[in-house]
């Protein structure tokens, strides 16, 4: 399960890149609290300072891709979360000096999502660097869980701490501001000479063009892309979502939400944890099932009565959305040559975080409108028909058979390969594998 920790590189990154986390955590935490104190609980507001933090990946994810694929990786990290410290440092010095405004927390979040859109490319695609092809799998699956680990600790610790401190939300940022120093220290004590450095792309015309040329020859990435996008814009708003459920639903304070926060967080990390044991790369129809899964229990989640019910169900959604996203990074990372990775990774990515400029202020917008729970209830929706749609695209021309068992508890999806005929030649053939698919997850739940 933890194979790839016995790389020295790995390890280190891990162990700083917890740390990191988990200050990250107390800052979107803090920073999604600080919102509702300054916009007098505007969901609309939410929805727009997580809007333009993620509004750069549209802009800038490719060419930091592109920018991976052709220097060195580590030394770019280091550079980019020296300025994400920065940029954290300086909004705890405005919070805590009285001087904050809801514009300058909008300022400091555009400028978060501008390094944070070079900065993920390098370090999705640093990871196949440091373990290789052989453990990328499990690497990709540890990685998560520590994210998640940090998601697990972070909100609930920011929570404490905001209302220690009477609700001031500027020592959840100076905690993120110095947990940046970890991951620099971590990155400059690696051994150079046990990194697997793919070969550097030498600038030339039409790169990005050829980027997008590659994935229009594979089926499968466009599968996992209109996925990604799907549930990354009307899935993926739990910072919105859980906020606006919290304050105006149940009427809660900033402890509860973050502890509401964390119930969400430990189904992301049993799912993460459930992931590690994958090896190989997962199957179409696996994306296809965890994507339906995990909107269906969020629309069940927005319909829950009270708190308690609510928390209870934050936990196997959470699982549901991590194994989903694993899976689907997987998939991507598995499924692409070296040399490609770091521009197909950050056009993965704008799918993925690209569509939470839209989404994010219309779930936001309808939350305030309509009611919290019709904002959680519609983006499940979206992604049920939309995965289900795609399932009966893929599935045309196809036998197709669903089986259900209750001991041990699974539902297994079974579909019958193309003729022969029908199959296109190169890369179509992973998408028929005659391997059965089990269901991720216990009763009617799918996991990734």
């Amino acid at each position: 399960m933890f194979r790839a920790l016995a790389v020295h590189n790995f390890r280190l990154y891990v162990g700083a890149n917890l740390v990191s986390m988990t200050g990250t955590w107390m800052q979107r935490i803090g920073q999604d609290w600080l919102v509702l104190q300054l916009s007098g609980g505007s969901g609309t507001a939410l929805g727009v300072v997580t809007a333009l933090q993620f509004a750069p990946t549209l802009a800038l994810s490719f060419y930091g891709g592109l920018l991976a694929d052709r220097y060195d990786k580590r030394r770019m990290l280091m550079v980019t979360q020296a300025v994400l410290g920065v940029l954290a440092l300086a909004l705890a010095v405005l919070v805590a000096t009285g001087g904050i405004a809801l514009w300058q927390v909008f300022a400091l979040a555009l400028a978060l999502g501008v390094v944070s859109s070079l900065d993920t490319p390098a370090r999705q695609s640093f990871v196949s660097e440091m373990v290789g092809p052989a453990l990328l799998g499990n690497a990709v699956s540890l990685n998560s869980t520590v994210f998640n680990g940090a998601r697990l600790v972070g909100p609930a610790v920011a929570g404490g701490v905001i209302a220690a401190s009477g609700g001031n939300t500027a020592p959840a940022f100076f905690v993120n501001a110095a947990s940046f120093a970890a991951t620099i220290v971590a990155l400059a004590l690696m051994r150079d000479a046990e990194l697997q450095h793919s070969v550097p792309v030498a600038r030339a015309r039409g790169q990005l063009r050829a980027a997008l040329s590659y994935t229009r020859a594979h089926p499968d990435l466009q599968l996992a892309m209109v996925l990604a996008f799907v549930v990354g814009t009307f899935g993926f708003n739990s910072q919105i979502t859980i906020a606006l459920m919290a304050r105006e639903v149940f009427g809660l304070g900033a402890g509860a939400f973050g502890l509401l926060s964390t119930a969400f967080a430990v189904g992301s990390l049993s799912g993460a944890l459930v992931s590690t044991r994958r090896d190989a790369r997962p199957l179409q129809r696996f994306l296809l099932l965890a994507a339906i899964a995990f909107g269906a229990l969020t629309v069940v989640s927005g319909l829950m009565p009270t708190q308690w019910s609510y928390a209870l169900l934050l936990v196997p959604c959470g699982a549901a959305g991590l194994v989903f996203s694993v899976a689907c990074n997987s998939f991507v990372q598995l499924g692409v040559e070296p040399q490609m990775r770091g521009r197909i990774l950050a056009l993965y990515f704008m799918c993925f975080m690209g569509g939470t400029p839209v989404g994010a202020p219309l779930i936001g917008w309808m939350s305030q409108h309509l009611g919290a729970r019709w904002g959680l209830v519609s983006s499940g929706l979206v992604v049920v028909v939309v995965a289900a749609a795609v399932g009966a695209v893929l599935s045309r021309g196809r036998h197709v058979r669903v089986e259900a068992h209750v001991a041990p508890p699974s539902v297994r999806l079974h579909v019958d390969p193309l003729p022969v005929a029908a199959v296109a030649p190169a890369r179509v053939a992973p998408a028929v594998e005659e391997a059965d698919a089990e269901a991720p997850g216990a009763s009617t739940a799918a996991r990734r």
